[in-house]
């Protein structure tokens, strides 16, 4: 076992100066979260009209979704070393340029229309998020006290479900709103004519995007971000050979739960639209299925919020294990019934879906010191499981739809399993504040 760390090289001893940075940091990277919960949610106004300007079956629909989280695999090592070497800082505005990037090549891209173009531009943009979330989640788990990462990272966390809850409303009108496809019925036949127009109504929305993400690079640019220092540095030789990563329990199974539970949320948020279209479901059109979409992001963003204030006074695991068995329910009741039945059971996952991931990521990394870094490029890293969303596209091309979401159910048991015994850290190296509460 190592020795006890010490207190960040970058820390003041100014009270005060510390409280002001503190919130003027997390303030900022809020924001963050929030504009890249909300990209990551226009895919899910974007799938089904892309499905209709290429004339694409489910599981070519979620190969789109599957290209997106692929790039959390091959960018997340590169990432985590160019933070290395170029610092916190940098590195944010390294994944806001690269997002602006790929959300500029969305334009060419809709004009020819070009569908290896748009995954490619897609690639690059989550490219970018993959920097930004290497980057975010750990600081903001370590800038305070441990006893409350959890609590902490959640609220955090629940301006990037603000993103997302406004993503659908954004894309329903500027995209699904603005296309044949979007407004017509379900069964319409898009004439050549109709297909060019359609493709070309993305180039609006995503030339905002990448003018407020040039925006934002700028203001973080310029922004003294405080240190977190020792509290994630880089192991010595002699840590690294007595303490092993593979030694903590908690992160050996919590990279599976990240990776199976983004298979779970991914899979709910992008085939959402189709599902509750269906007659037998909700019998609505794209764009009415967009306003439900945003009812379940904002589940996500509601729980988020009450579970951040949750987990100051009740453990991280037990508040996982209740939200795992509810999200096991409630996707069982929307496999297996019908009408408005199905439609709100499949809504209200977003609420028991909403602590998931930033609890995950916690317990995850707790305990592992100056393995912090790597142990969170692990869990992000893990997000590519999102990419497997294309298992589920095939399952409801060969058995339907809606039976294709027992796959989901199935995720919901992993993550139960985690909060009731994975969890538990093994090998703990002393808890260590890099900037306090």
């Amino acid at each position: 076992m190592a020795a006890p760390l010490s207190v960040s090289r970058g820390s003041t001893n100014d009270p005060a100066i510390n409280s002001r940075n503190y919130r003027a940091a997390m303030s900022l990277l809020a924001s963050l979260f929030f504009t890249w919960g909300f990209i990551t949610v226009i895919n899910n106004t974007l799938l089904p009209h892309l499905r209709s300007v290429f004339n694409l079956n489910y599981t070519q629909t979620t190969v789109i979704e599957s290209v997106w989280f692929i790039a959390y695999f091959f960018a997340s090592i590169p990432s985590a070393k160019l933070i290395e070497r170029f610092g916190y800082k940098k590195s944010l505005v390294a994944g806001l340029s690269t997002m602006a990037l790929g959300a500029l090549m969305m334009i060419p891209a809709a004009r020819m229309p070009s569908y290896p173009i748009t995954l490619c531009a897609l690639f690059v943009i989550a490219s970018g998020i993959t920097l930004l979330q290497v980057a975010a989640n750990p600081y903001v788990a370590v800038i305070g006290s441990p006893q409350s990462a959890s609590a902490r990272l959640t609220l955090v966390q629940a301006f990037n479900s603000l993103g997302t809850t406004f993503a659908p409303l954004f894309g329903g009108y500027l995209i699904l709103a603005r296309s044949n496809a979007g407004t017509a019925g379900v069964g319409h036949i898009l004439t050549p004519a109709e297909r060019m127009a359609d493709a070309q109504a993305v180039q609006l929305p995503y030339l905002i995007v990448a003018a407020v993400l040039i925006v934002l690079a700028l203001v973080i640019a310029r922004f003294p971000l405080p240190d977190i220092g020792a509290a994630s540095s880089r192991p010595t030789r002699e840590q690294r050979v007595t303490h092993s990563l593979w030694r903590h329990r908690n992160l050996v199974f919590g990279v599976p739960a990240i990776f199976i539970y983004l298979i779970a949320e991914i899979g709910v948020g992008n085939l959402f639209i189709n599902f509750v279209s269906q007659p037998h479901i909700g019998n609505l059109s794209h764009e009415q299925g967009a306003r439900y979409l945003f009812v379940l992001w904002g589940g996500m963003m509601v729980g988020r919020f009450i579970g951040g204030v949750l987990m100051r006074s009740i453990s991280a695991e037990r508040v996982l294990a209740t939200a795992s068995a509810g999200a096991l329910v409630v996707m069982l009741v929307a496999t297996f019934a019908t009408g408005h039945l199905a439609m709100w059971a499949l809504i209200s996952v977003g609420l028991f879906h909403s602590i998931m991931f930033p609890t995950i990521f916690t317990l995850g990394i707790k305990g592992l010191g100056p393995l912090t870094e790597e142990g969170a490029g692990l869990l992000i890293m893990a997000i590519a499981g999102g990419a497997l969303v294309v298992v589920q596209g095939w399952l409801a091309d060969a058995f339907g739809l809606q039976m294709s979401f027992l796959l989901t159910s199935a995720c919901e048991l992993y993550t139960l399993f985690y909060a009731l015994w994975g969890a538990c850290p093994t090998n703990s190296f002393p808890d260590v504040t890099a900037v306090q509460d």
